[in-house]
Formats: C-alpha cells, sequence, structure tokens
C-alpha cells in the first residue's frame, strides 16, 4: 500500500525491514512492553500488550494509569487505546513499530486507516528540548475505499496519573494559553517532594494536557464513564466540566477528556494532536536545596512551555523522524536487524530513568533513579552500564550525570578514599549518613575512571577529567592499592552478594588504571602515565596467571572450575587501550557461546540468569559482525519472547526467557556499547550526527 501519512520520512533500511518483518501486531519483533510516555522516572507509561487495545496503559510499575482513545467513523465507536468502553469495538491494530523517539500504531477503523503516534522527542544534542516533560499524541486519519466518511477522535486520561494513591483528592482546571485549550489536574495537597522511593507514583505538580484552538477541539472533566459514554452516543463533549472538586482519584474517577471533529475524511490524510506535559515544580531535592526542573531555566512558565511545544511540533516531529532514520540506519549497519530493533526499544527507556534538573549553578544536572531495585538516586554503577547510550550521543550528558557523584565527592563530606555508591534516595538527593551507604569500593572507583575516560575519548580532551583530576588520583591510586585481588565486597551484581577475589572486579580495576593512564597522557602528564600504565600492564600478568583456568578465566581466582562474563574488559578496546593479550577476549567469546541457550549465556556458574547490558558488552568482545550478532540473539529472543510482560528488564532466566527482577532500568542504554567498537559510528554521533 502507497504510504500517504504526512509527517513520517521514508525510513531506512532498517525500518523498511523492522515494518516489512519484524514489528507488527503478530509477527516478528514483539518487545515485551511498549513505551508511549516515557519521559523521566515519574511521567512513564507504557502498554504491556501486543495490542493497544487489550489492556489498560500502565505505569512503569505495572500499576493502571488509564489512557484511552476512540474514533467515530460513520457514527461508528472504534476503540483504539484502552479496555473501555467494552460497548465500542476494538479496531483492528495492523502493526506497531517502536523507534528511538516514537512509538507509532496503524490501525483499520471499518473503512478508515487511523495512525496513532506518540513522540516524545529526545534528541540529545537539543539540551532544551530533551529537558522538556512532553511527548505528543497524534492522529492521522484517511479513507481505505476512496469514499468520503465522517470521523471523530477522542483521547481521555485518569487521575491515576497524579496519584500515588487512589484516595488522594484532585482537583482540576481550565488554563489560559494563547492559542491553546489546556486542562491541569493534580492534587489538592500538593506534597511537593514530600516521600522518596522506587516503586511510587508522583503525587505533587500538574499533569497538562492542550490542543491547538486551530483544531476546534472540545474538551471538559468528567467522570471517567461519563465522558466515555457521551463521546459514544454523539461523537462530542458537550457536558460542562464537573465541578465537584476536590474530591479522591477513585470517587467516580475524574478523567480529562478531548474530542476532534474531523469532519468528512477521504483519502487525503487529516490529522490532529495533544500535547501531553507534566510540571514537577521541583523534581529534585538537591542536597537541601529544592531544584527546578532545566527547563524552566530563563524563567520559562508553564504557559510559555505549552506554546513552545506547541509552536515547536511540526519542525520536531520532522527531526525526530530523521533522527530516528539515522539512528537506526547506523544500528543496523554495525549490529544488524536484530540489534538495531532492540536498540530503539532502549532508547526510551534508558532517558525516561532520567530527569534534567537546573542545578545550582544555573547548569543542567542529568538525575538519574535506580528503578525497580533499590530507588537509590544518582547510582554510580546503574550509571555505568547506560553509559555508552550517553557517550555516543552526547558525552556532555554523561558529565552532567557524573557531576553531582563528583561534586559529592570532592565537597568534605564524604570521608572515604574511594567512589560513593549513590547521593540518597530519588527524588532526595541528600547523603545524611555515608556510612550507611552500600559500599563498592572497588566497583565504583573504577566506574568513575573509565566513564571520565570515555567522555575525553568522546570529546577528544580530557578537560573533564582535569576538573575532578586530585579525586580521580585519589580513585586510582585506591585501585592501585586494592584493585588487583579485591577483598570480600559487592560489585554491580550485587544480587549475587558478596564476592571475594572477583576476576572481574580486579579486571575493572586494572583497565581503569589504564584508563587513567590515558587521561593522564592527554593531560601532558607523562611520567604519571608512564606510571600507571606500566602498573597496568604488570596487573595484567598476574590476573592472567591467578584468573586463567582451561582455556577461559575464573570467577574468583580461588575457585577453580568456575567463569563468569568478564564485560568489563571491553573498555580495553573501545578505549584503545591494548592491555591485554586479544587472545583474552577470542577465548572469552569462545566460551561463552558454549555456554549459549536460545535465550543467551548466563552471568556467571553460579546459576543460570544473565544481565542483558552485560551480555550486550561481552557480545562487543567479538571483533567479527557474525559473531557479535550470534551473541546477541539472546538478547533479542529474550526482549522479543520473554513471558514476562513488563518494561524491558535486563536481570532474565536463561532457561526459559522469564524476568528474574529488575523492569524499566536505564541501565539498558548499554546495548550500545558495540557502537563504540566502530570507530567512525561513535565520531560521528559524539561531534552531532549528520
Amino acid at each position: 500500500m502507497k504510504l500517504r501519512f504526512t509527517g513520517i520520512l521514508l525510513f531506512s533500511l532498517l525500518a523498511t525491514a523492522l515494518a516489512a518483518k519484524g514489528q507488527t501486531a503478530s509477527t516478528g519483533f514483539r518487545p515485551p512492553a511498549f513505551p508511549l510516555v516515557a519521559v523521566d522516572p515519574y511521567f512513564s507509561i507504557w502498554s504491556f500488550a501486543s495490542h493497544l487495545t487489550y489492556d489498560s496503559t500502565r505505569y512503569w510499575t505495572g500499576a493502571p494509569m488509564a489512557m484511552g482513545s476512540m474514533v467515530r467513523v460513520d457514527g461508528k465507536a472504534y476503540r483504539i487505546m484502552g479496555v473501555r468502553p467494552w460497548k465500542a469495538t476494538p479496531a483492528r491494530q495492523l502493526s506497531v513499530r517502536v523507534l528511538p523517539t516514537r512509538t507509532v500504531y496503524d490501525f483499520n477503523a471499518g473503512k478508515v486507516r487511523i495512525r496513532l503516534t506518540f513522540l516524545t522527542p529526545d534528541l540529545p544534542r537539543q539540551i532544551d528540548i530533551l529537558s522538556r516533560p512532553v511527548t505528543y499524541l497524534s492522529w492521522q486519519a484517511y479513507s481505505l475505499d476512496g469514499k468520503q466518511h465522517q470521523v471523530e477522535i477522542y483521547y481521555d486520561n485518569t487521575a491515576e496519573l497524579v496519584v500515588n494513591t487512589l484516595n488522594e483528592a484532585v482537583t482540576w482546571q481550565s488554563e489560559s494559553v494563547m492559542g491553546l485549550r489546556v486542562l491541569r489536574m493534580g492534587t489538592s495537597a500538593q506534597p511537593i517532594l514530600g516521600m522518596a522511593g522506587d516503586r511510587v507514583h508522583i503525587d505533587w505538580g500538574y499533569l497538562y494536557v492542550a490542543a491547538p484552538e486551530s483544531e476546534s477541539p472540545q474538551d471538559t472533566v468528567l467522570p471517567w464513564d461519563a465522558a466515555m459514554n457521551e463521546f459514544l452516543s454523539s461523537g462530542q463533549l458537550n457536558s460542562p466540566m464537573d465541578t465537584r472538586k476536590p474530591r479522591a482519584a477513585d470517587d467516580k474517577m475524574p478523567a480529562i477528556a478531548f474530542a476532534f471533529n474531523l469532519g468528512m475524511v477521504g483519502t487525503e490524510p487529516v490529522s490532529r494532536h495533544l500535547i501531553l506535559a507534566y510540571d514537577e515544580i521541583y523534581p529534585i531535592e538537591y542536597f537541601h536545596q529544592r531544584l527546578r526542573p532545566y527547563w524552566q531555566h530563563g524563567g520559562v512558565t508553564i504557559s510559555d512551555l505549552l506554546q513552545s511545544a506547541e509552536r515547536d511540533y511540526p519542525t520536531l516531529d520532522a527531526r525526530s523522524a530523521e533522527f530516528d532514520q539515522e539512528l537506526t540506519a547506523d544500528l543496523y549497519r554495525v549490529g544488524g536487524m536484530r540489534y538495531a530493533a532492540v536498540a530503539a526499544l532502549a532508547y526510551r527507556q534508558a532517558f525516561a530513568g532520567n530527569k534534567l534538573a537546573l542545578g545550582p549553578d544555573g547548569k543542567p544536572l542529568m538525575c538519574l533513579k535506580e528503578i525497580s531495585s533499590s530507588g537509590d538516586a544518582q547510582t554510580t554503577d546503574v550509571i555505568y552500564p547506560e553509559s555508552p547510550l550517553l557517550l555516543l550521543l552526547n558525552p556532555k550528558l554523561l558529565e552532567y550525570s557524573l557531576i553531582p557523584l563528583l561534586d559529592y565527592a570532592r565537597s568534605g563530606k564524604w570521608p572515604y578514599p574511594y567512589a560513593p555508591h549513590d547521593l540518597g534516595t530519588y527524588p532526595i538527593y541528600n547523603v545524611l549518613y555515608p556510612s550507611r551507604m552500600e559500599s563498592m569500593p572497588v566497583e565504583e572507583s573504577g566506574n568513575m575512571l573509565l566513564m571520565a575516560a570515555g567522555i575525553a575519548k568522546a570529546e577528544g580532551n580530557a578537560s573533564f577529567a582535569e576538573r575532578y583530576w586530585p579525586l580521580l588520583t585519589e580513585w586510582a591510586n585506591y585501585l592501585k592499592a586494592h584493585g588487583l585481588d579485591p577483598g570480600d565486597q559487592l560489585s554491580t551484581d550485587d544480587f549475587t552478594g558478596p564476592l571475594a577475589h572477583n576476576a572481574n572486579l580486579s579486571l575493572k580495576a586494572i583497565v581503569a588504571l589504564g584508563a587513567y593512564a590515558m587521561m593522564a597522557k592527554m593531560l601532558g602528564k607523562t611520567s604519571v602515565s608512564e606510571s600507571f600504565r606500566q602498573t597496568a600492564q604488570a596487573y595484567v600478568r598476574k590476573w592472567m596467571e591467578m584468573a586463567g583456568d582451561h582455556g577461559h578465566t575464573r570467577l574468583a581466582f580461588d575457585l577453580p572450575g568456575t567463569w563468569s562474563q568478564k564485560y568489563n574488559l571491553v573498555w580495553d578496546r573501545v578505549l584503545g587501550l591494548n592491555l591485554f593479550p586479544a587472545k583474552v577476549a577470542r577465548d572469552e567469546v569462545a566460551y561463552y557461546e558454549d555456554q549459549s541457550t536460545f535465550w543467551g549465556f548466563p552471568l556467571d556458574s553460579r546459576a543460570a540468569f544473565t544481565k542483558l547490558d552485560w551480555e550486550s558488552w561481552s557480545a562487543a568482545l567479538a571483533t567479527s559482525k557474525d559473531t557479535f550478532r550470534s551473541m546477541f540473539s539472546g538478547v533479542y529472543n529474550f526482549a522479543n519472547r520473554t513471558p514476562t510482560r513488563v518494561p524491558l528488564s535486563d536481570w532474565y532466566w536463561t532457561v526459559d526467557g522469564s524476568q528474574t527482577g529488575f523492569q524499566a532500568r536505564p541501565v539498558v542504554g548499554g546495548v550500545y556499547m558495540e557502537m563504540l567498537t566502530d570507530p567512525a559510528v561513535w565520531r560521528k554521533w559524539a561531534a552531532g550526527g549528520r
């Protein structure tokens, strides 16, 4: 069929292949959950079903956060999002495509084709845009039979989007914003930054839903069933706004509702769109100081934001399509179609684990939440697996992620000679008792040095490292003294428990010492560079003796007959350090292939579970594209066929592909490590892309 929808550029070979072979409702790539409004840790709404009409839309935890949409074609109503109302016929879902910035659904509703697009313009080089808490919903319709058909569109969302518990009272009102019809909803109590934790919803700030007046929308707030039934019967929303407020969210559930009359629709596409935005007011408490969201820098108000979002929509729609085309084409060239499909899915999930805040100095801070594992704020060993995505697309974003940890570590409030694990519980960045912080001395110190070196490699200079050089030197000296044979301590894989003589942790320390030497050389510190380089080389020889075990390497130096993924070794390749003989990586890759199942290869010999991010890094040790694709196939099979329907998990069983734990975490940005193994691709994107 000829492509008729406006605003969608011709896709690259990859996108064409995905549309033809992969991302349909019944065949090919089927993500475990589809990102819809994936903006930040609190504004994160997904579809956990293969068809958008099979289930309610949900928060990343799985709790309902209902959004719904219907279309009426010649007076007959069809559901295209959500499970209610039952009396509306579910439209036939033809396909769904997940691209880096968009999720695109196609439906047949009677004799009319409908495209529903969720656009979150996470353009990594445009910080002002990236920081906006905005997702666009757009509908495009055209006739399938060449005849004219009367079409109306309906959208709603419930108060579930603005409360932590359903007994919280909510209120709502219309807002006066030039050129827009705007409705606002939030709790009446507004307990700003009143709680911290993992599986919690935000219950402060306000949700805004806006439509351009030029598209003649109707809008109201009514009990959920009342709004749907009114549209079902008439295709309009004529009832006045409910005035019984504030009231509990579960008291005749209030819903924001919009309707559009498209008139008679023929073969030329007709479109409408909405803006969904969430103003947290204060998203972060940063060492007892409340921070504004970064999009408010320069005094921008929510009205300004909504007007800018509407003004920029055509440009952002086009730019996002171009970005998706270029990135997916490179993902395809580097790793193949299956790799590109998983990487596209991982893109928005990674960014949705972060919030750009306006730092005390007026500069951006990228504030990360350790989603679904502890709720910690700015966890060093969660930024670490996410870092390849940031290093590829904009290394400044990794700087904004590390600055809070580095500034705290050198503030005098951190009493230890190694790097901190986190800065509190999101969104409260107040480290009250450093002694109670989870301790990973070698892990976090190595992570910091490797990420700083990654920034230096991407930017072609070590100026960022130079700002924190005394601190990085302290951590390098700690690794020099304690990294070769670590004592009984946790690594980032803390769910496996502490382990002494951890060979992979030792390897991290060694490569981190080489990374420190690399940065010292870039800064003209020749003697320091040579000294640490020699230490790293000496440690490599000792490591190979201690870790070697009949053609592969051990889990721990004192545990013969064991093994583990040596995923940290990939930094030796991407940073160009060349510390370890190439044979080490070749032997490891061959051994992992022998351990592989349909679902991938285990993390180590202790259990049959694995980590998606570390699998991706271990696969990136392969220098052959065919070998990489073969090793990555388990990750694809898991993402495509896992029976556990949640936002992409990174911890799963290799025996049946079911989730072990964790979901929706930003660590899936680690999939992008393979892109860093291609120097030309890395240089291109680190410099801003095409």
